[in-house]
């Protein structure tokens, strides 16, 4: 069985590890340390299995692939955020960051290489869009971020918060993505509880009934930046196609299905959507359901033609929402100097590592 042709060990169930064994006239437990190797300890190679006989190690070597990502590449921002380029089997790449701040470390992890939705504020869009990937893809960002949180001020701080905020639209994953959140919250996994992890996405309306109908046990983020069919056709072309009348029909659903508020994200583009005229849209919209607003600041990205909002346009804005009772969090950005911030990941160019800030 060449290379090509073997399975990723990452992509097989219990149940296809079972039989794999059983077949092979292995015990059954070897399952479960095999589990444990991939899912809890986050071995990187067969190898590292130490717990198996260098006789089952060969039979795994044989018969699968391990397809992992390695860090390729780290930059630090004067704020301390750090952005990590990950370079996958395939040669193709990716970036994730670290967000420190304090006794917190979020990390920013991506679901695809790319993205197809071609969003115009966005430097993913511009990539284009080239595959999915995996559910040991994106655990891998976790784990070998955490490496990076040893990092931080503090010592004894660990990842605090996940979100699927990098590059890709989640929800044109979500297989892999739900797979990953459920290696990264398992007791058999990495543990983490599923509160601390946030997925965010443009709004594909029968994705979020599906999600709904899944019961979800982690937050969820709607990227918004307009809520007018007009403005926001113009900058997320996927509206065109399903406008924000399916995509609140779908809100109200997992909004009654689930009883959970969600947090709306809400870019303000310097004299396009940052209006008076533009907060009493959004607050509009807002009546259909209990959420949370995040106002972001724009982060810069060559070619879109949007600027950042003026302070006092910010100010005017926010006040006006706050007057009709809406929870509002204006969030800073981190990271804009090594373009860390968000909408700027674009994995254009690998610059020289940074060898201080990887761990030895």
């Amino acid at each position: 069985m060449n290379g090509n042709s073997r399975p990723d060990i990452r992509s097989l169930t219990k149940l296809d590890l079972e039989h794999f064994f059983l077949n092979q006239g292995e015990k059954k437990f070897r399952v479960n340390q095999v589990y444990d190797w991939l899912w809890k300890k986050a071995s990187r190679s067969f190898e590292d299995m130490t717990s198996l006989s260098k006789v089952t190690r060969q039979l795994l070597q044989q018969n699968f692939s391990f397809h992992t990502a390695i860090c390729e590449n780290l930059q630090q921002s004067v704020d301390g955020t750090v952005k990590a380029v990950f370079r996958l089997y395939d040669g193709s790449v990716i970036e994730g960051v670290v967000i420190p701040a304090g006794d917190r470390i979020t990390v920013c992890i991506s679901s695809q290489v790319g993205c197809a939705l071609d969003c115009k504020f966005c430097a993913t869009g511009k990539m284009g869009f080239t595959r999915n990937l995996t559910t040991g893809e994106i655990f891998d960002q976790v784990t070998l971020m955490s490496e990076m949180g040893f990092q931080s001020p503090n010592p004894q701080s660990r990842i605090s918060n996940i979100v699927f905020m990098g590059m890709g639209e989640p929800f044109m994953n979500y297989d892999n993505m739900v797979g990953a959140i459920e290696k990264i919250t398992s007791p058999d996994g990495l543990g983490m509880s599923p509160q601390r992890i946030t997925v965010s996405s443009v709004g594909i309306p029968k994705m979020v009934i599906k999600m709904a109908d899944d019961d979800p046990r982690y937050h969820f983020a709607l990227s918004l930046h307009a809520a007018t069919d007009e403005k926001r056709n113009m900058i997320i072309p996927f509206n065109l196609r399903h406008p924000l009348q399916d995509l609140t029909e779908s809100l109200k659903y997992y909004q009654k299905k689930t009883g959970k508020r969600f947090t709306i994200e809400y870019i303000l583009f310097g004299n396009f959507n940052d209006s008076i005229a533009d907060a009493r849209d959004l607050a509009t919209f807002c009546k259909s359901f209990p959420v949370k607003i995040n106002i972001i600041e724009y982060n810069p990205v060559e070619g879109s033609g949007f600027s950042k909002s003026d302070p006092d346009r910010t100010r005017a804005f926010v006040e006006f929402l706050e007057r009709r009772n809406l929870v509002i969090n204006v969030r800073q950005s981190r990271g804009k100097d090594i373009l860390a911030a968000c909408g700027q990941l674009a994995a254009k160019q690998l610059q020289p590592k940074s060898k201080q800030l990887l761990k030895t």
